[in-house]
């Protein structure tokens, strides 16, 4: 008997169950396809497309070492899948389940050839439901309904052996996908190692000690740098959940908040491009010359606030950001620069490693206040205040070298201490007079 194990966002051997469930069965035939049609606007970003390269070399290569292969295929996902069962004489396809709406588009259209697994999370989403049944569409609520799944289950073994056909299908090359950039090359800077190697390696040596005040300090290494890993699978939730500390439960929560918004958009599959709340389709978001200029310095960090500045030349440089940057950058632009939440989410998109449908998308409507779970729209971050809270000094000098030189009582706002070099830009707008601004636009929603 002869399986496909049809591989998306979770590119790696160890707790694989689908892989586990097809070499049971015989001779598995392991196929990546990249259906960029299928998602249409979210097929993935750039910064995607540079660790999905390196990602598919580093599993390969895994698959070679257990006297297997790696089919690559781009196109139509259901037809090529399709046409690779008839040209096999494949029984099935095992694949782990996943929950954008265009995968779930294909699983149904598959039908019962497809035998899905679930392996990307700690608990299925379907399973963590409201008394009525229905998804949590708040977080607090869904953590306590988690607790009755947990602990999840024991990470699963690699197969002993995984069974290869008499004869292999054809597939394409990974170059010929050309999913790296050239012209110019941006990924000089990216510091990451893709694959389910280095996030074993990662979790192995998991230091959670003060993970809880850490994770907020961006001059400093204290998060566990493993969302990229999760993200494109190449390692559990379950297997970093065991290889975390009982006593860790801030990293917990966190690890499960990946659960909540996919089941935020198993119930509400267009979340990404709406808002949460109908009511803010009402608020007057800034169009025009103007907000499409300061768009563009939000993006190349020149704002003329340091914090924010500093962030958002982080992504662009590495595909990533520290996550308390994260919320401040977002804040930035939906509240001081009142820019519709959607313009940074696509941002944030093509340039993070990251990237996640579900998780990209609760996480802008949480800052923009537009969402099902969100933060109140009058609560504004001010981004001076946070970056001296943060003890941001010594990343701000970092990313941001035109301020190297200034002392850390000037650091988190030149102008107020009348330090701004010349080659630093001035504040597209006052934090008194922005939030003014956000306010008065929120009172129309009301």
């Amino acid at each position: 008997m002869t399986t496909l194990l049809w591989l998306r966002q979770d590119l790696r051997l160890h707790d694989q169950p689908a892989l586990v469930a097809a070499a049971c069965q015989g001779a598995v035939i392991p196929v990546y396809v990249l259906d960029d049609a299928a998602a249409g606007d979210w097929r993935i970003g750039g910064a995607q497309r540079w660790w999905l390269h390196h990602s598919l070399t580093a599993l390969a290569a895994a698959l070679k070492e257990h006297g297997s292969q790696l089919i690559l295929r781009r196109g139509d996902a259901v037809a090529i899948l399709t046409g690779l069962m008839e040209q096999t004489g494949a029984d099935a396809i095992h694949a782990i389940r996943h929950y954008e709406p265009w995968w779930r588009n294909a699983e149904a259209a598959l039908g019962e050839r497809l035998c899905l697994h679930d392996g990307n999370h700690l608990a299925p989403p379907e399973h963590v439901t409201t008394g009525s049944g229905s998804q949590f569409r708040i977080y607090s609520a869904f953590w306590k309904g988690l607790q009755e799944h947990l602990p999840p289950e024991k990470p699963l073994s690699i197969p002993d052996e995984i069974p290869a056909p008499d004869e292999w299908p054809s597939g394409d090359t990974l170059a010929d996908w050309q999913l790296l950039p050239t012209t110019p090359d941006w990924s000089g800077a990216f510091d990451w190692t893709p694959g389910e190697e280095e996030a074993q390696r990662k979790i192995a040596a998991l230091d959670l000690e003060g993970y809880d005040d850490r994770r907020n300090l961006p001059a400093e290494e204290g998060t566990s740098r493993l969302s990229p890993h999760l993200h494109f699978g190449e390692v559990s939730p379950r297997a970093v959940w065991h290889a975390s500390d009982t006593h860790d439960v801030t990293f917990r929560k966190e690890l499960a908040w990946r659960d909540f918004t996919d089941g935020v958009v198993l119930a509400l599959p267009d979340y990404a491009g709406r808002n949460g709340r109908a009511a803010y389709d009402k608020l007057p978001w800034r169009t025009g010359a103007g907000a499409d200029a300061d768009l563009r310095a939000w993006q190349r960090g020149c704002t003329g606030y340091p914090i924010v500045d500093a962030g958002m030349r982080q992504l662009w440089h590495t595909g990533w950001m520290h996550n308390r940057v994260r919320m401040i950058t977002a804040s930035f632009l939906v509240k001081h620069l009142l820019i519709d939440w959607r313009a940074g989410e696509r941002w944030f998109w093509d340039c993070l490693v990251d990237a996640d449908y579900g998780n990209n998308a609760v996480n802008w409507q949480w800052v923009a206040g537009t969402g099902v779970d969100a933060n109140m729209f009058g609560r504004i971050m001010a981004p001076l205040s946070q970056s001296e809270k943060f003890g941001a000094g010594d990343y701000i000098r970092h990313w941001v070298p035109e301020l190297a030189g200034l002392p850390d009582a000037a650091i988190h706002d030149p102008d107020a201490s009348g330090q701004r070099p010349d080659a630093y830009p001035a504040k597209l707008i006052g934090h008194r007079e922005a939030r003014e601004r956000a306010l008065a636009a929120n009172r129309k929603v009301r």
